[in-house]
């Protein structure tokens, strides 16, 4: 038996709370020495500055929410500054970042918190969570962190740590799965140590146990059970398949000299509460010739002149978005419902879905 085969057999012999605690002890001093990741939230105690940090991050990199953390805390020092800003202006700062609903759900918390809680933020796990937009891992995160409370946090580097460490098939987005994982994450959690253990288990799975694994520098590679058994690139296991709905949006930039027509989204849809040009959507691919005669039945206006046909597309995560943007000049300006005409110069006040964005931006 060579010596990688006597470290399974001894590896079976070891109990889920053994291995937790060798993995734990062996993490804590990986992340003390060698944990190099930096970040400005690392080792924050502010509970607002953690939880600002944790809605940012969610379905976003880290090197993209940087900039934005660092933005909103200069902007907006304290929760009492951000629940009494203009909402146009916290949209406007978020805009680019997607996932709109997060920055709703972020202004309706913040004035609870100023308002309701007179700036007090929640200090126990179940009133973090009662907050709008704040899951379970987000209320962990907060809770561990601030007042360093004893709740594991289950994020996708954390599944992907936990299932290959224990050599785990059982798919991490199934009900089972989910219930599963949570038990393990709080069974190996070292209850005095949360914070430090929480940001360091994030840490190794980004860093050294990523989707395509460094096992050969990973300190736990001779007690690993995915390392030992060869299964590491097979782990974790997912059993859902995201369906991707196609939309093709077309837009149309009216312009009346240095005016152009917007308005705010306002429909439970995409990119709710951000501004947009005259749409039509449409099931398919549409040329530019029929859509001018779109967009004259729908909307009305005439004696305008269509130029330009560019068309893009952003994927969000369970739908991709063909743009057709147009650009249409018109002659005599005319109201349309629900638009209203801004200077071009003044349109970098609003907050415009990203592929929009930069539309405006090369008028």
């Amino acid at each position: 038996m060579n010596k990688k085969e006597n470290t399974k057999s001894a590896q079976k012999n070891r109990s889920t709370e053994e291995l937790g605690k060798l993995f734990v002890e062996k993490l804590l001093v990986w992340s003390k020495n060698e944990n190099k990741r930096q970040m400005p939230w690392k080792g924050e105690k502010d509970p607002y500055r953690i939880w600002l940090s944790e809605i940012i991050l969610q379905q976003t990199r880290v090197e993209q929410g940087l900039n934005y953390y660092e933005n909103f805390i200069k902007t907006f020092p304290n929760v009492h500054e951000l629940a009494n800003a203009q909402e146009e202006k916290v949209f406007k700062l978020w805009e680019g970042l997607g996932y709109y609903s997060r920055c709703r759900n972020l202004i309706a918390a913040a004035k609870v918190i100023s308002k309701d809680l007179k700036g007090i933020f929640p200090k126990d796990f179940d009133s973090i969570l009662e907050l709008k937009g704040v899951g379970n891992y987000t209320a962990s995160a907060i809770a561990s962190f601030a007042y360093n409370l004893p709740y594991a946090v289950l994020d996708g580097n954390v599944f992907r740590v936990l299932s290959r460490v224990f050599n785990i098939e059982t798919a991490v987005d199934s009900i089972n799965g989910k219930k599963y994982f949570a038990e393990l994450a709080q069974l190996i959690l070292p209850k005095n140590d949360a914070a430090k253990y929480n940001q360091a288990i994030m840490d190794f799975g980004a860093v050294v146990c990523k989707p395509y694994p460094e096992c050969k520098i990973c300190f736990f590679n001779k007690h690993c059970n995915a390392y030992l058994h060869g299964t590491q690139d097979l782990l974790p296991v997912k059993e859902k398949k995201i369906k991707i709905r196609e939309r093709w949006l077309n837009y149309f930039l009216v312009i009346y000299k240095d005016e152009i027509l917007v308005r705010q989204r306002t429909t439970k849809d995409i990119w709710q509460n951000l501004f947009e040009l005259l749409l039509i959507e449409t099931g398919q691919n549409i040329s530019p010739k029929k859509l001018a005669l779109l967009f004259a039945r729908q909307y009305g206006l005439t004696d305008f002149v269509v130029s330009g046909h560019e068309i893009k597309q952003q994927k969000l995560t369970h739908q991709l978005i063909n743009f057709c943007i147009l650009k249409v000049e018109i002659n005599k300006k005319q109201s349309v419902a629900d638009f209203f005409w801004t200077k071009i110069s003044d349109l970098d006040q609003y907050a415009f879905p990203k592929t929009l964005q930069e539309a405006v931006r090369n008028i």
